[in-house]
């Protein structure tokens, strides 16, 4: 059965009878997501430090948002998570994934570098793609001024962000690294043809509709060909063999749980060591709800335990 909590901040959200993101134009869709954001997010756990910093990249510098998690010390060469937003590649912000960036750097005792990557429909595929990449590359080619353990360096991130996190890990293993210790994919997006069960089960009433992800996509692609790109969904990749090991979550009344399995088992047999978990009563993008949703808080421990595992 859908969590009770969930279904509390669906029927808090319907209350405020506001129209359809889906409706709406880029920059107020932003908007309105940070609105929501603010209603289910606690106020950010403090962490060891937060700096902001810059990568250069082929649309011009990539900003991002180093954390260290709470009692690491300013001289160790903590292991580092890159995160990736979710938010259809349209919405969404260093900001909105604050919490999310701060809970795992304490849980996983590590640092976490945010990726503030180009978004459409002003910047349409591939320069989302572009700039993870660039971004990843230039941290583990600065990790020794970042503070970060250049060997120990994983991807990740939710959503859309989690869909750019499998897609890098791809095309970093392609192109011979740098080497990734973990993908860390939370209900990820990696096949934009929509065909699974799941995207009709849960494609209303569950916030994320058929609806909003057909806007997100059609901001994001330039024509629906690209949706047999790999790069936009990595579950087409012409081999999964040699990927880092992956920890997948999916939430049970999502429209993409059953392609976040999928992608589990296309990694399992590919040989690729996976993690599975499905958080069976949970809605898509619980974990930005912590402040609303206790599962929130379970599954940042299953994600940092990954971490931990990957880095030890």
């Amino acid at each position: 059965m859908l969590d009770p909590q969930a279904k509390s901040y669906l029927d808090l959200l319907a209350s405020f009878a506001l129209p359809p993101m889906h409706t709406l134009d880029a920059p107020a869709a932003r908007l309105a997501y940070k609105k929501a954001r603010a209603l289910a997010q606690p106020a950010p756990p403090p962490v060891a430090s937060v700096r902001e910093a810059a990568a250069p990249g082929p649309g011009g510098p990539i900003a991002l948002r180093l954390y260290r998690g709470v009692a690491t010390r300013d001289t160790e060469a903590l292991p580092a998570l890159v995160f990736l937003h979710g938010g259809g590649w349209t919405i969404g912000d260093l900001d909105t994934h604050d919490v999310v960036c701060r809970e795992l750097a304490n849980r996983a005792r590590c640092a976490v570098v945010s990726v503030d990557y180009r978004l459409g429909p002003e910047h349409r595929f591939p320069a989302a793609v572009e700039d993870t990449l660039a971004a990843t590359r230039w941290i583990a080619a600065h990790a020794g001024t970042l503070g970060i353990d250049g060997a120990r360096l994983a991807i990740g991130g939710d959503s859309a962000g989690g869909n750019l996190a499998a897609v890098a890990a791809l095309a970093l293993r392609d192109a011979g690294g740098p080497p990734l210790a973990l993908q860390l994919l939370i209900y990820p997006a990696t096949d934009l043809r929509r065909n699974t069960r799941s995207h009709v089960e849960n494609g209303a009433g569950y916030l994320l509709t058929r609806e909003l992800i057909a806007y997100f996509v059609g901001n994001y692609l330039n024509g629906p060909h690209e949706a047999h790109d790999w790069r936009a969904s990595p579950a087409l990749a012409g081999s999964h063999r040699g990927l880092p090991p992956a920890f997948v979550l999916t939430a049970g009344y999502d429209p993409l749980r059953d392609e976040g399995a999928a992608y589990a088992e296309l990694l399992r047999a590919a040989a690729v060591p996976v993690e599975y978990v499905c958080f069976e009563s949970q809605i898509h993008g619980f974990l930005t709800m912590s402040k609303l949703i206790d599962d929130a808080a379970r599954a940042f421990d299953r994600c940092a335990q990954a971490l931990a595992r990957a880095f030890a």
